[in-house]
């Protein structure tokens, strides 16, 4: 066989080494005919059934997503199951039926192929992206149609039994159809359409799986059980490749796993500078039984529990203060006297308590996090005191989300003083000197905080939603997600300020959110006179790699030099510059 090499777009990083995996589109197997007066009715009641049966596999999916599925992945399920509402999927086909007789897949094809074409008049190359999304969704419910649901191979088999050698190539993949294949021998992808901001790309990156999209006729070019080889870096597919280039890619394969197992000799090394600075690194977890994985990773403790994990998905029923304090109280023990910050209940906007009770016009901006407990007194108290017996066991922390007002902080800590009492009354026992703290997730927090530091006894920046507030950006909504921006430089503004306030006022200041695991900007934020990051366990490696490269005598210049700078590009290329040093 031939070989040959295609060249696209690189969406998620690493190098994929298999057999092809063909999809078949399905839109390739409809006929078109015309059915007769009398079987109308029955014709659109085949699609109306066909369209049912698309919105439940995707409420399946939503409901079967694994709990460290990244975020995007349920909004993502959720995007198309709107477009599958969108009247222009769900009635104007069925409009075609009657009008013109066709048939109920040449009906919704020609429906997509109209809206596709508005698509395609767009100027703005996102936007027109967004014509995927409907097209996958299109996709789902012709085989739906067509009876040709996809058989996938199960995992492991293939030459190496050691590992799974599936590589997906396809016209394109929708992100619900990632989903499926996660738990299958999937360790690539590529698709002849998509792009950098194309829901399957974003989700690649989440999964860290290495792909290649925008191959133009990939899915036919290449042929099933092709052996492929996807350069995630450079956007590459090499199609049955030579034993020469096949063994140099394999060796650089080796390479990265054997970058990886080094990384692993780091997890009792102390993560500090070359200059001699300390810096502390944290683990995200949602749940207890994440801890094995923190300890794993050698993290110096938790610095972000979200507790609100505790309460999603009971259909409103909240967990009971001994349920709770158990749950606390094992993640403390798991953590053998390492920190451990319980986020208290951060619920709302796109972690409602139960997805029917979702009502708000703008749930980001309504009644979430400490304005619910807030309102929620009994519910918020509750809470506290398990998480204060749990302190009793070990070292906890208290972080409170979304303050925004003074009073909000004098409250809260007014129901923390009553959580105290009441378990003193009992006498239950706790550590009457529990610090709490605030998350600065709200410009305006950012923007106030002398009113933190002289009340809260520690900080920690919640980026993922200071950044959504301040550029007013929602990335999970398509349309304009690619405006999200970590180097925007009013949200940088606003970070480095608050780590100069809370070192002013002797306070520790952490970052919790996904910028404080992205290596990229490690440097960037150590440079602004951070000390304490907090991410998810995966990435706590390679951020301690990276600290233990930086000096702080090199970085601290150029991070001022990029602090004066307004220009998004300036900043962007000086902090490709950061790296370098």
């Amino acid at each position: 066989m031939a070989s040959f090499t295609l060249h696209g777009i690189p969406v998620s990083r690493g190098i994929a080494i298999g057999r092809a995996h063909l999809l078949a589109p399905a839109a390739l197997d409809v006929k078109h005919y015309l059915v007769a007066e009398e079987q109308v009715e029955a014709e659109v009641a085949r699609l109306q059934q066909a369209l049912a049966q698309v919105h439940k596999e995707l409420q399946t999916l939503w409901n079967e997503l694994p709990k460290d599925a990244p975020t995007e992945l349920g909004a993502f399920i959720d995007v198309h199951a709107l477009i599958l509402s969108d009247p222009m999927i769900s009635e104007a086909p069925l409009d075609i039926i009657r009008a013109r007789h066709y048939n109920a897949e040449w009906a919704l094809l020609t429906q997509i192929d109209e809206l596709s074409a508005q698509f395609d008049e767009i100027e703005d190359l996102y936007l027109r992206e967004r014509k995927a999304d409907i097209q996958q969704v299109a996709e789902r419910v012709l085989k739906v149609l067509l009876g040709t649901e996809q058989i996938l191979p199960k995992a492991g088999g293939g030459e190496d039994e050691a590992q799974p050698q599936m590589i997906i190539v396809a016209h394109d993949i929708s992100p619900a159809d990632m989903l499926q294949f996660r738990d299958r021998s999937f360790i690539g992808f590529v698709t002849d359409v998509g792009g950098q901001n194309s829901h399957t790309a974003i989700v690649a990156r989440s999964l860290d799986i290495p792909a290649a999209v925008g191959m133009s006729g990939a899915s036919t070019l290449i042929e099933q059980d092709d052996w492929l080889i996807i350069d995630g870096d450079a956007g590459v597919v090499i199609a049955n490749p030579s034993a020469l280039v096949l063994e140099q890619y394999r060796e650089r394969q080796n390479a990265a796993a054997r970058a990886r197992k080094k990384l692993q000799k780091l997890k009792k090394t102390p993560a500090i500078t070359k200059d001699g600075t300390q810096i502390t690194l944290l683990a995200n977890i949602e749940l207890p039984d994440d801890c094995p994985a923190a300890m794993e990773a050698g993290a110096n403790g938790v610095g972000l529990f979200r507790s609100e994990f505790l309460f999603m998905g009971r259909n409103s029923k909240i967990p009971s203060e001994d349920e709770q304090f158990e749950q606390y109280k094992k993640a403390v023990v798991a953590m053998k006297g390492r920190p451990v910050t319980i986020r208290t209940l951060d619920i709302g906007a796109d972690k409602p308590l139960d997805q029917s009770e979702q009502t708000a016009l703008n749930p980001a901006l309504g009644l979430r996090a400490i304005r619910y407990c807030l309102a929620e007194p009994q519910i918020f108290l509750t809470q506290l005191r398990a998480i204060l017996r749990a302190s009793a066991f070990g070292k906890v922390r208290i972080l409170i989300p979304m303050l925004a007002h003074a009073f909000e902080i004098d409250q809260s800590l007014a129901m923390v003083a009553q959580a105290k009492a009441e378990l003193r009354e009992k006498n239950i026992k706790f550590d009457d000197s529990v610090d709490v703290g605030a998350m600065i997730e709200i410009p305006a927090a950012a923007l106030a905080l002398p009113m933190f530091v002289k009340r809260m006894d520690f900080l920690s920046i919640g980026t993922n939603d200071l950044i959504q507030y301040t550029l007013a950006i929602d990335r999970v909504d398509y349309e304009v997600a690619h405006l999200y921006n970590p180097l925007h430089p009013a949200v940088l503004q606003l970070i480095s300020m608050t780590i100069a306030a809370g070192h002013k006022a002797g306070i520790d200041v952490a970052v919790c959110g996904e910028m404080a695991g992205d290596v990229k900007l490690t440097r960037l934020l150590l440079g602004m006179g951070l000390r304490e990051f907090s991410m998810h366990p995966a990435q706590l490696l390679s951020v301690k790699q990276e600290i233990l490269n930086s000096d702080l005598a090199r970085i601290v210049p150029q991070t001022r030099k990029i602090m004066r700078s307004m220009e998004p590009n300036v900043i962007a290329d000086a902090v490709e510059q950061l790296q370098l040093m």
